[in-house]
C-alpha cells in the first residue's frame, strides 16, 4: 500500500529505513512505488540516511536498488512496536543474568522507555520481572563472555587459567587448562562453558567466573555431539553427579509418616504418592547414598526404607555418626 504523498520527509525517511531493514535488497522502482514518490526522491532520501550514518549501498543490476549493510558506527535504530516491547523486556531480564552488564542494561532500558509511546510504556511497566539471584553469586566480566562466545562460534580451542573453588586471589594458579568449547550456557544465574577436554578425554563444564582466557586461541576443532544431544540435560546430569543421563546416581524409595501435602513442597524432583492415613511414598535421589539418607532425615518423622539395601546401610551409618556426635557434645 503506497504511503500518501503528503507524508512528511522525516516520516518518509523512517518508512524507508524500516523497509530497508525488512529485506536485503530493494529495487529502486519498488521503493518509490511503496513510498508514493519518484525514484529521484528515493535517491535523495537514501543520501539523507547515509548522512545520518546508515550504510545504504547501491545494488547494481537491471532494476538497480539499495541494500542496508552493517556499518562501522551505531546510527539511530528503528524498531516497530513489537520489537520495542521485546527489547524492553529483554533488557529487564538482562539485569539478572550475572553477565556483568546490569548497569548498562538499566541505562539502555531507561533510554528505550523514554521514547516509547505511552500505551507501549504502560505495557512494559505492567510486566513485573524479578531477577532470582543470590547476592553471593559471582559476576562475569562481559569481555570474558564475549571471548568465550567467540571461541564457541569459531570452533576454536580455548586456553585458560582456572581458579579452583575457595582459592585465595593471591594464590598461585594451577597449570593452564584447555577445552574445545561447544556451548556457553547460563544456569541458575551462573555461566558455564560446556566442552570437550582433550587432556582428560571427557566432557567438562567450567564456570565462566573462574576462567581467565589466554590469547591467542588454539586450533580449530571438529564439532562433537554433547552426550544425549541436549546441553541443558547434560549440565543438569553433571550437577546430579551422573555421567550422562539426567538422573541421580543414587535413587531410593521410602514411606514417610506424613501426609503427601506436607511432603510434596520439599520433594524436589522426587515422586510423591499418597498412601492414605497420613502416610506417603517418596521416590527420590541424590549424588550419594549418605546425602540421600540425610535429605530424607530432614522430614523429621518415622521413615520406612523400601529399598535399595544401599539406602538402609547409609541410614545405619548416619545413625552411628549422629550417636558419636551426640556423645562428644558438652554436658
Amino acid at each position: 500500500m503506497p504511503i500518501a504523498s503528503s507524508t512528511t520527509t522525516s516520516s518518509r525517511l523512517l518508512s524507508l529505513l524500516s523497509m530497508l531493514q525488512a529485506r536485503r535488497d530493494w529495487p529502486g522502482g519498488l521503493l518509490a512505488e511503496r513510498l508514493g514518490v519518484s525514484e529521484r526522491t528515493v535517491r535523495r532520501d537514501v543520501d539523507r540516511l547515509r548522512e545520518l550514518g546508515y550504510p545504504v549501498q547501491a545494488v547494481k543490476g537491471p532494476d538497480g536498488g539499495y541494500r542496508l549493510e552493517a556499518g562501522s558506527q551505531l546510527p539511530p535504530l528503528l524498531f516497530d512496536e513489537e520489537q520495542a516491547v521485546a527489547l524492553a523486556v529483554a533488557l529487564r531480564i538482562a539485569v539478572g543474568t550475572g553477565a556483568g552488564i546490569e548497569e548498562a542494561a538499566l541505562r539502555a532500558l531507561t533510554t528505550v522507555r523514554q521514547v516509547l509511546p505511552s500505551r507501549l510504556r504502560q505495557r512494559v511497566d505492567a510486566l513485573e520481572i524479578s531477577a532470582a539471584r543470590h547476592g553471593t553469586e559471582p559476576q562475569v566480566d562481559a569481555a570474558i563472555l564475549l571471548t568465550l562466545s567467540a571461541a564457541v562460534r569459531a570452533g576454536e580451542e580455548l586456553r585458560f587459567d582456572y581458579r579452583p573453588p575457595g582459592q585465595p586471589e593471591d594464590a598461585e594458579l594451577p597449570p593452564p587448562r584447555r577445552v574445545q568449547p561447544h556451548h556457553l550456557v547460563v544456569r541458575a544465574g551462573r555461566w558455564y562453558v560446556v566442552g570437550w577436554d582433550p587432556d582428560r578425554g571427557d566432557w567438562r563444564a567450567f564456570r565462566a567466573d573462574r576462567m581467565t582466557p589466554r590469547v591467542p586461541t588454539g586450533p580449530r576443532f571438529a564439532a562433537r555431539d554433547v552426550p544425549g544431544g541436549d546441553v541443558a540435560a547434560f549440565l543438569s546430569a553433571r550437577f546430579k553427579g551422573a555421567e550422562s543421563a539426567d538422573a541421580w546416581p543414587c535413587r531410593g524409595e521410602v514411606i514417610l509418616d506424613l501426609p503427601a501435602a506436607e511432603v510434596a513442597p520439599f520433594a524436589g524432583d522426587g515422586v510423591v504418592e499418597e498412601l492414605g492415613a497420613g502416610r506417603t511414598r517418596l521416590t527420590t535421589g541424590s549424588w550419594s547414598w549418605a546425602a540421600l539418607a540425610a535429605a530424607l532425615a530432614r522430614f523429621d518423622t518415622e521413615i520406612e526404607v523400601i529399598g535399595p539395601p544401599e539406602l538402609r546401610v547409609a541410614f545405619a551409618e548416619l545413625s552411628r555418626r549422629a550417636g558419636r556426635a551426640a556423645s562428644k557434645g558438652r554436658p
